[in-house]
């Protein structure tokens, strides 16, 4: 009756019902499309093209397809193709994290394989429209109903622990299920929330999950109480914890719970502590659809329910708030563990064999650009080519600058010149060095190699890190990564020249590492 009186006074208020339907729109906008954001970024991970895994995300949220949670509560009439026998419902994927996880895999194997198999006349056609078709078929065939599957399987076994295991089932759901949230899946538990208040009348996941979402907030004012001097962290803790209030947790679970790790387990501890408090209470609620504050609303009054409530969620706040001061004490030993190692590490690589310290910075490694030349040196053994003949397009047509390639004989790479080390690629493929007279360079072991993430390449050096000219950069082995089909190309790009500098080329033949391929001059 509460909730029924709340919503009648918000919707007659008109600033009230828009200020509300903001709110709810801002807060759940980015779940539409968060098995869009999942495909893009699996699909990438495991060395796809992202643009695929955003067509697959808009494959899955198509507006030809019946919306998932219309369809799940009957409201929708959903239409039934027959592929090969099967039967196959064009249904979308609205909250499918699990789907997107699983097409994003797929459709990443599938765009390397037909992009090395594809002829390169039609390639560029051909193989985006072969991985889009057949990735298309296994997502509605095999994938969906799969991953649909998983989905249905982890909420029920959640909803049985609650049923059956007293008052560690109510402990786990409630300390789980802000990580549902995260995936999407908890859209699903409104069905069942329905089908309680049918069946029994009293509805006791609403306050599992209101505690569950009130403990994140009690780590967000944990990780808070932690970094008071942080003003940054004040910007986003104070801010997260008001919208949790009023059952909105994704600012504090994205903004820092999330990002900051152990907040997030501070977080679910906690509400497994107002779960048990839930469950010894007999809490539950005569509705759903809100939580925390507003949520007070919606809780059966018989046997002290209102009073259950706050104490829930006040003992599941304090829970959250403990649990985050404990785990940050024990995470923030460990990093300053880590950034001293980090630092002597650090030092000892400055510190020369007679144990003398190297000088912050010679005369060529002012960043200035007082030197008027830089003679570059082989950065690894076969044959010297200009850039303009590697198969790569991009390099070939001096897109990102002037440069060289080595056509390799054997598997190491060296430091051409006297730099520091910028930037070092996930991938292993790619180092980035800034010179003594402030010249970027890029080097780039292989054309597309980054497919290979990281296989077949032991990099030695590490960002910031003083290199002197003919110094081990990594390993490759060039055998395996053409046995993959991948040229092995070694691209050196005179990227980012200083005000006045550009590149002088020696010419084309044998050089073993260390000869002179060319200078960068003013």
């Amino acid at each position: 009756m509460g909730y029924i009186l709340v919503s009648e006074f918000v919707e007659n208020n008109a600033t009230l019902y828009g200020i509300s339907t903001l709110i709810n729109i801002a807060s759940g906008a980015i779940f539409g499309f968060l098995p869009l954001c999942v495909a893009y970024s699996t699909v990438k991970r495991f060395g796809g093209r992202p643009i695929m895994g955003i067509v697959m995300g808009c494959i899955m949220l198509s507006g030809s397809l019946a919306d998932a949670y219309a369809a799940a509560q009957g409201t929708v009439e959903v239409t039934v193709l027959h592929i090969f026998g099967l039967p196959v419902e064009l249904v979308g994927f609205q909250g499918g994290i699990i789907v997107a996880l699983l097409i994003g895999v797929v459709t990443a194997k599938l765009d390397v394989f037909f992009e090395k198999k594809v002829p390169e006349v039609v390639r560029l056609l051909v193989s985006p429209l072969l991985t889009t078709l057949v990735s298309s078929f296994l997502l509605f065939i095999i994938i969906g109903p799969v991953g649909r599957g998983l989905a249905s399987g982890i909420t029920a076994a959640l909803v049985w622990m609650t049923q059956n295991l007293g008052a560690l089932g109510y402990a786990v759901f409630s300390g789980v299920q802000q990580l549902i949230v995260i995936t999407g899946l908890h859209h699903v538990f409104g069905a069942i929330e329905s089908q309680l208040l049918v069946s029994t009348g009293r509805n006791f996941l609403n306050p599992l999950m209101s505690v569950a979402i009130i403990a994140q907030g009690g780590a967000v004012l944990g990780y808070l109480a932690r970094n008071l001097k942080d003003a940054r962290a004040k910007e986003l803790c104070i801010p997260s914890f008001v919208s949790v209030l009023f059952g909105i947790t994704e600012p504090a679970l994205f903004g820092v719970n999330l990002r900051y790790r152990y907040p997030i387990i501070g977080g679910c501890l906690g509400g497994a502590v107002g779960g048990i408090v839930v469950y010894v209470t007999d809490l539950a609620a005569l509705g759903f659809g809100t939580t925390v504050l507003p949520g007070i609303a919606l809780a059966d009054p018989a046997h002290n329910g209102y009073v259950n409530y706050i104490i829930a969620h006040v003992i599941a706040l304090a829970a959250g708030f403990l649990f985050t001061l404990l785990l940050g004490a024990v995470f923030g030993r460990k990093e300053k563990k880590e950034e001293a190692a980090e630092t002597e590490k650090r030092a000892e690589s400055d510190v020369r064999s007679d144990g003398e310290f190297l000088e912050e910075k010679s005369a060529g490694e002012t960043g200035t650009g007082e030197a008027s030349c830089e003679e570059l040196g082989a950065f690894a053994e076969g044959e010297l080519v200009g850039i303009e003949k590697v198969s790569d397009p991009t390099f070939a047509q001096k897109v990102l600058g002037d440069g060289v390639a080595i056509l390799p004989k054997e598997n190491k790479i060296f430091s051409p010149v006297d730099a520091v080390v910028e930037m070092v690629a996930d991938t292993k493929h790619a180092v980035t060095l800034r010179t003594g007279a402030g010249n970027g360079l890029l080097i780039h072991v292989g054309i597309d190699t980054v497919r290979l993430d990281g296989k077949y390449f032991d990099v030695h050096v590490r960002e910031g890190q003083k290199l002197k000219k003919g110094d081990c950069i990594m390993d490759a082995d060039f055998k395996a990564i053409s046995k993959e089909g991948y040229d092995t190309a070694v691209c050196l790009i005179f990227a980012e020249p200083a005000d006045g500098f550009r590149m002088e080329r020696e010419p084309e033949r044998t050089v073993k590492p260390g000869d002179k391929i060319g200078e960068i001059i003013r």
